[in-house]
């Protein structure tokens, strides 16, 4: 056993949620150590959010060349995986700088709580011991399995369909959700023949059925099919494709692809040697922890963040509860607030909405106006040949303070900070309107969104003072 280490605060956990709240606990000058049982950075920047994005990256840049000259020979798979490997090495090493800077301790192996002040860390055969006045828990989430489908062989997670050596013939994605939309179509993009089953009505089910109609027109494009109300119940791998064996409209069918990938949604890592029972820190059903305002567990000195908590597995939302969570641990007010959260799908054409939805709006019978706004007739889309979609602004009727906004289109992922800005400090769409927009650029679509829905709550409110002067 190794000597005792003390520190201020313990992170476990180093991706977007443990390093970030590692690096802000330190500048908040406490003594701080992060723990890491496999590599710095996390799922996020290894096996997630960054190796998919350059190869989705790679994909469009693929096809763009063989629209242009299919004589040209493009870029192999592998060098693609090169590249996105040099991503990865270069946001590792980044996370690895800033932490040493910052006089963060860093160590490697798997974190186990001793007591409410006491953990442990084992790393190849050694053990070493840590006290620490405050934890914070960001120890992430996996790859749900399916038991008709267990991981292994020509059965991918997410993690094994981004280290492919080889672009596959055929895949079949289980789940349409933004993982599933993601994927599918990168891989469409380079050559290869993509089904998607999902086990609801429709794919991507979070966003409105408008928003994702662009998007389904562009699946469509690229080739990939898609089978809705679809229950997978068992699979027999041969030695070059597997069969897949569903159930529609309670009649068994049968497909059949090189691969399978596997994207039903995200477990959290909660369970294993973290010892959470051993300190009495109780878990939901889903194996979520319950915290409060500022990330706190039922026990006072241990919070959590990210993906082991209830609401979205975002990277953002991580990182976001990440400087919460340090910043109360330090004695400051702070406390969470997601009413201006962004959710991203980085499809063709990308997605992204934050705050209040129309759906919502209307079932809870507010008073709005919706301004809206297409890329067709913007000047820089056009020369990007990326017209199709729109930005729709949802803002109240009375005041037009902006209360959420939806976004289909190129840079979609981007222009939604915009907004989320708009709704965060409480700004009308006059504001956005009044905003000098350069031209020619992609946020003018924002802006004429805005003044369209400037135009309506005049309107609006014209009729009102009619209806009270009578």
């Amino acid at each position: 056993m190794s000597q005792l280490v003390s520190v201020d605060t313990l992170v476990i956990g180093s991706g977007p949620g443990g390093y970030v709240a590692a690096l802000r606990s330190a500048q908040l000058g406490m003594k701080t150590a992060v723990v890491e049982r496999e590599q710095i950075g996390g799922v996020c920047t290894h096996v997630g959010c960054i190796p998919s994005k350059a190869l989705i990256a790679e994909s469009h840049r693929h096809q763009l060349l063989h629209q242009w000259n299919k004589s040209v020979p493009s870029r192999s798979f592998e060098e693609a995986q090169a590249f996105k490997q040099m991503i990865v090495n270069k946001q590792s090493g980044g996370v690895k700088y800033i932490l040493k800077a910052a006089g963060v301790t860093v160590l490697e192996g798997d974190a186990s709580f001793i007591d409410t002040h006491t953990a442990q860390v084992e790393y190849q055969g050694t053990e070493q011991r840590i006290s620490f006045k405050n934890a914070i828990l960001a120890t992430g989430s996996r790859p749900i399995e399916l038991q008709a489908l267990p991981f292994g062989g020509r059965i991918l997670s997410s993690t094994e369909a981004l280290s492919l050596s080889q672009i596959p013939k055929s895949l079949i994605i289980i789940g349409g959700g933004y993982i599933g939309v993601e994927l599918g179509q990168m891989y469409a993009k380079f050559g290869t023949q993509v089904t998607i089953l999902e086990g609801g009505k429709r794919v991507l089910p979070g966003f409105e059925t408008e928003l994702t109609a662009p998007v389904m027109k562009q699946l469509k494009a690229d080739g990939i099919t898609i089978i809705t109300e679809a229950t997978v119940v068992a699979a027999e791998q041969g030695e070059d494709e597997l069969t897949l064996h569903y159930v529609i409209n309670q009649e068994q069918q049968t497909l059949r692809a090189e691969y399978a990938l596997v994207t039903v949604g995200r477990k959290p890592n909660t369970d294993g040697r973290l010892g959470l029972a051993r300190i009495g820190l109780p878990v939901t059903s889903r194996g979520l922890i319950e915290t409060d305002d500022q990330c706190r567990t039922a026990i006072s000195n241990i919070f959590a963040i990210g993906d082991i908590t209830a609401g979205p597995a975002l990277a953002h939302k991580a990182s976001y509860e990440a400087k919460v969570a340090a910043e109360a641990i330090a004695g400051e007010p702070s406390v969470v607030d997601y009413k201006a959260i962004p959710l991203v799908v980085f499809s063709e054409p990308e997605l992204a909405s934050v705050g209040l939805g129309e759906t919502e709006a209307k079932e809870r019978a507010m008073p709005i106006v919706i301004g809206k706004s297409a890329f067709g007739i913007n000047g820089r889309a056009l020369a990007l040949q990326a017209s199709e979609g729109f930005v729709k602004i949802i803002a109240d009727a009375s005041s037009g303070i902006v209360l959420g906004a939806q976004l289909v289109g190129v840079e979609a992922s981007s222009l939604v900070s915009e907004l989320a800005l708009a709704i965060e400090m409480g700004a009308t769409v006059e504001d956005l309107a009044m905003t000098i927009h350069p031209h020619p650029t992609l946020g003018e679509v924002i802006m004429e969104a805005a003044e369209n829905a400037v135009r309506k709550i005049r309107v609006h409110n014209d009729r009102r003072e009619g209806e009270l002067a009578q």
